[in-house]
């Protein structure tokens, strides 16, 4: 069931879903159609090959993902670890300060929302993929070690922690 506040389209293989969050399209893969009647969206699978019905699955969830995304949006929530680490936005860009020589720069995509002060990072965006990109990326500047912890996490990971040397002498 769609939300009241959302507005689907249906133009031959495009899916154009609208709402308070922002509007999002999607191309239906060869194989699949989508239709939308009474306040329901119906994705079906007309081919019997074994990747039609891959893509029944995935054009599904694209759509689910997007309805949910312009009525209530996507988040993430990122940690920094560390002496010296921390986040800060300037304009479009957030700069990163996790312990190389150097400040890292990114610029943040257009239709993502970033809020970012001290060690933590919020991203929120009606784009799933997008924000999921995004937050992957920054992780990827200064992945967490397993030794002291420190690096870039998500909000809900958990880093396995490894015992350091021992300190045994022969």
């Amino acid at each position: 069931m769609v939300p009241d506040k959302v507005e689907v389209a249906v133009q031959g293989g495009l899916v154009s879903i609208k709402g308070p969050k922002g509007a999002l399209a999607l191309s239906c893969p060869s194989g699949t159609s989508v239709a939308f009647a009474d306040g329901k969206i119906q994705v079906s699978c007309f081919a019997k090959s074994k990747q039609a019905k891959a893509d029944f699955g995935t054009t599904r969830a694209l759509v689910l993902n997007m309805v949910k995304g312009v009525s209530k949006g996507w988040s993430k929530k990122l940690l920094l670890n560390g002496v010296g680490y921390q986040a800060k936005q300037n304009g479009n860009t957030l700069v990163l300060t996790v312990g190389y020589s150097h400040e890292v720069s990114m610029e943040i995509p257009g239709n993502i929302v970033c809020r970012a002060g001290g060690t933590t990072i919020e991203l929120e965006s009606a784009d799933r993929d997008l924000l999921g990109m995004f937050a992957a990326k920054i992780r990827d500047v200064a992945p967490p070690e397993p030794y002291l912890g420190k690096g870039i996490r998500y909000d809900s990971e958990t880093v396995r922690r490894k015992a350091g040397k021992t300190g045994k002498g022969k």
